[in-house]
């Protein structure tokens, strides 16, 4: 339960506030002047302080500054007569939790303290998970020994504790918002928020709106004013995945952020200043489209500071095992299964096989393949790779009779389709970056149907794993 400390120079009202709370359970000290309290607090930390406005000497609210400053953590109730009411309003805007007013009844104060341990038990748990954010995307969580992941955790290593802007090059599936989270959540401004926007995915007019927000009444359906992720991600980091997609229009404005650190809403006429770290990615060649005119070279070289290249997987040939084993341990424990590893032959497999995906592809088939299987150890025959035939099981397939070489046909043709159809799904999406209705809508399927080829294949658009 939590520890409260209760503060008053008055025994009576100590004495009252004890006697109730400890008959709900609660762990309760008193405490009869703001230096009693000061030092109880440095012996042993309490949870909750229930402090009287009005004491000789160090007053309710010389309390509440010191506790708000040196114990953060601690939440601060006042207690105030009814003439004092406004200055215990006063003591809000400073950062107490709320009053409680003399005379008060048990029920009031029981209240009170219960809405005070609920905002207590928030706390605790976005410590949590900050702290499991920070543990998942820390430097020892990007898998991978070879010569080029070295240099890059020297490069994040450095950058993560500057607000220097980063451009992250690589194609799709190589990992590029796990390399911006770590160097977030390695930085000073890993409190705040991480806010990742997928330039693909959006629209000019609805990336617009997303990212500088808007004003009520400034397009159809603005049925009211808006913040944008720039005012959300305050004090933050924005990471702006594709950002060689967003238009001419867009990347004037995104420039007015770099410049000035201010930006102006859709349909607003007030600029807004905020403090944000900007963290880009890219999988095209922003140069070449400076030429052709489709992307302003003074933006580029603001997002330009500190370039990050991630290789494809098939040019750190070396950090497969290590990848593979780190998915296979990852989606084990998920499921509950017992996988102790993988034969030579199935890592033999893996390492040959050209990893058109990336990652995000071998992500894909580990956790395929810890779904299907039921043995303790990854076999050649348990990895279905896409797009490459099971030569292996065909040429041990020699048929006996007539039916059986029609059933073996049956199946070359399903697989040489199959090699066909996951191609074309994969191209498509390459072609838009993995944005799947942009996709769909070139081929000329309708989404769901395209959806439905990519479970088929267990292929996975970005933001989806």
């Amino acid at each position: 339960m939590p520890r409260i400390l209760v503060i008053d120079d008055e025994m009576i009202v100590c004495e009252s506030c004890k006697r109730i709370l400890e008959e709900e359970g609660y762990e309760v000290e008193t405490a009869l002047s703001g230096k009693e309290a000061f030092d109880k607090m440095k012996a042993s930390p309490f949870d909750i302080v229930i402090t009287d406005l009005k004491m000789p000497g160090i007053d309710g609210m010389e309390v509440l500054k010191t506790f708000r400053k040196e114990y953060p953590d601690s939440i601060v109730i006042m207690i105030t007569g009814f003439s004092n009411v406004e200055t215990a309003v006063e003591a809000m805007k400073l950062g107490a939790f709320d009053y409680i007013p003399k005379p008060f009844t048990p029920d009031e104060v029981s209240i009170v303290v219960k809405k005070a341990i609920e905002k207590k038990s928030l706390m605790l748990e976005n410590i949590y998970l900050r702290q499991e954010l920070q543990e998942k995307y820390g430097f020892h969580n990007i898998v991978g020994k070879s010569k080029r992941m070295q240099e890059i955790y020297r490069v994040i290593a450095k950058v993560a504790m500057t607000d220097s802007t980063v451009l992250i090059y690589g194609q799709s599936g190589t990992g590029k918002e796990l390399i911006a989270r770590a160097i977030h959540f390695n930085s000073p401004r890993r409190e705040k928020q991480f806010v990742p926007v997928d330039c693909a995915a959006l629209s000019e007019n609805l990336l617009e709106s997303e990212l500088f927000g808007h004003v009520r009444g400034s397009f159809t359906g603005a049925v009211t004013t808006k913040p944008g992720l720039f005012e959300v991600a305050d004090g933050g980091t924005v990471f702006l995945d594709e950002v060689g997609n967003i238009s001419l229009s867009i990347q004037a404005k995104l420039l007015r952020v770099l410049q000035e650190r201010e930006f102006t809403p859709v349909g607003g006429t007030k600029a807004k200043k905020v403090d944000i770290r900007l963290i880009a990615a890219t999988n095209k060649d922003l140069e070449k489209m400076i030429k052709e005119e489709v992307f302003r070279e003074d933006l580029y070289y603001r997002l330009n500071i500190v370039p990050i290249y991630l290789p494809a997987l098939k040019e750190r040939q070396e950090d497969i095992p290590l990848l593979a084993v780190h998915f296979l341990k990852k989606y084990a424990e998920e499921m509950g299964k017992t996988i102790r590893g993988f034969t030579p032959e199935a890592m033999e497999k893996m390492m040959k096989y050209p990893w058109p995906g990336n990652v995000r592809e071998l992500e894909n088939v580990i956790e395929r393949t810890v779904v299907m299987i039921e043995d303790e150890m990854v076999r050649m025959e348990h990895l279905i790779l896409p797009g490459q035939q099971d030569k292996e099981i065909l040429e041990n397939q020699i048929p006996m009779t007539s039916e059986e070489l029609k059933e073996i046909k049956k199946q070359v043709r399903e697989k040489a389709v199959e090699e066909i159809e996951r191609a074309f799904v994969i191209n498509a999406l390459e072609r838009h970056q993995w944005n799947v209705t942009r996709a769909a809508a070139e081929v000329g399927m309708l989404r769901p149907n395209f959806q439905a080829l990519m479970r088929k294949y267990n292929l996975r658009a970005r933001g989806e794993g």
